[in-house]
């Protein structure tokens, strides 16, 4: 037997103005894109943005459903939106960013497994990394790649 460890590095800034203007435009069409969540059960507000390899920010809302589990993560809306509209292009950032009780959370919200797995099919799909962008009030995290934020990630179903 073997024990093995998987690591992962990221970049933790303390605030919006220590990111490049990229990444600030991107979180900012996050935290506005939390602004259109229709959450009347959570009141956890989620927005999405995706930076597309040809320049392009496309946003995402979470949509709660009172018929459980109808609703959609913001993550998934942002990206079935740009898989959808521009399906040639690369998902190169995604940045997050949650509300609640009308204030941008201290700690960065995480996307759920679900999203994560979604995340990793796109990422793959471009043959490229896709970077993750997570926003709190007290620190952002960013990740270089999906598999830092689902390690082992579920791809038994694609050939060889």
């Amino acid at each position: 037997m073997d024990i093995r460890e998987i690591n992962i590095r990221y970049r933790e800034y303390g605030s919006m103005e220590q990111l490049s203007p990229e990444d600030r435009e991107l979180a900012e069409a996050a935290l506005k894109a939390a602004g259109n969540a229709y959450t009347p059960y959570s009141h956890f507000n989620v927005g999405a943005a995706i930076r597309l390899s040809g320049g392009e920010i496309v946003t995402g809302s979470n949509q709660e459903n009172m018929a459980f589990p109808s609703g959609l993560c913001a993550e998934r809306t942002a990206m079935f939106h740009a898989a959808a509209q521009y399906p040639d292009k690369a998902m190169e950032t995604l940045a997050l960013a949650a509300i609640q009780n009308g204030e941008l959370c201290p700690v960065p919200a995480t996307p759920c497994g679900a999203c994560r797995q979604v995340m990793a099919e796109y990422q793959t799909r471009a043959g490229r990394p896709m970077e993750i962008l997570m926003v709190g009030a007290e620190k952002i995290w960013k990740f270089s790649r999906v598999d830092d934020i689902l390690p082992l990630i579920f791809d038994s179903l694609r050939t060889q």
